[in-house]
């Protein structure tokens, strides 16, 4: 399963049917390709030509600009400022990225998600207005880390740096036991939100209901419980 998929449309953002993305690098096109195979109206921009021909021949967008973000008339004339969300994927050009920031929220777009490549671009990025940055390769690197010490969880999503979501095989201690026999959110803090058991997911299952070894558990809590919970059971 994939978390990240799963709860993406969610995530600190109010969904709309359109998206707008400002910059056509790796990052860029990761988040147009998703968001368009997800069925999602987007349009990709670049200040290059190759990258927007390039997406459009890939057709991970609907549709592509060639323009220079910096320039506030050159968003309004693409109708940029009518999105209630634009994704600024502008990331090892820290100059271009904030003034895009400042120019999208000037304007009053919404929500502006701005990719941030140092810590100082994240703090700028926040003071120019930005309502939520991305900081990719940091993320990941915690994503690896967690993977290597936590190799219990098959899958993961970070809500914040305290917080994550995780998908877990049922302990051997758990088996035969009722969710609520097993007390995840009175021993451990954790809340269970789905199962998955026989190839069929059940959200927010049944107290009632009893844990089978083989079962899958999605879990949502602090990092600290999590690790607490996979140490005491030593999950496997």
């Amino acid at each position: 399963m994939d978390l990240g998929a799963m709860l993406f449309r969610g995530r600190e953002l109010n969904v709309t049917q359109q998206f707008a993305v400002i910059g056509l690098g790796r990052f860029g096109r990761g988040v147009c390709g998703t968001l368009h195979d997800s069925g999602y109206e987007v349009l990709g921009t670049d200040n290059q030509e190759r990258l927007v021909n390039q997406v459009l021949q890939d057709r991970l967008v609907n549709h592509a600009i060639q323009l220079d973000s910096t320039d506030p008339q050159s968003l309004k004339e693409a109708g940029l400022f009518e999105f209630e969300t634009v994704i600024v994927a502008i990331g090892n050009h820290l100059d271009a990225s904030i003034i895009t920031t400042l120019n999208l929220k000037e304007a009053g777009v919404p929500k502006v998600i701005a990719k941030a490549s140092s810590e100082v671009h994240k703090k700028l990025l926040e003071r120019v207005g930005a309502d939520l940055v991305v900081f990719p390769e940091y993320e990941a690197g915690c994503e690896l880390a967690r993977s290597l010490t936590r190799p219990a969880i098959l899958d993961s999503l970070a809500l914040d740096p305290e917080k994550s979501i995780i998908e877990v095989k049922v302990p051997d201690a758990f088996h035969n036991k009722t969710i609520m026999e097993v007390g995840l959110r009175s021993r451990y803090g954790l809340n269970l939100i789905a199962l998955r058991c026989d190839q069929k997911f059940e959200i927010i299952p049944d107290p009632n209901q009893k844990l089978k070894r083989g079962d899958i558990m999605v879990v949502i809590g602090a990092n600290t419980d999590i690790d607490r919970f996979l140490s005491s059971h030593h999950v496997t």
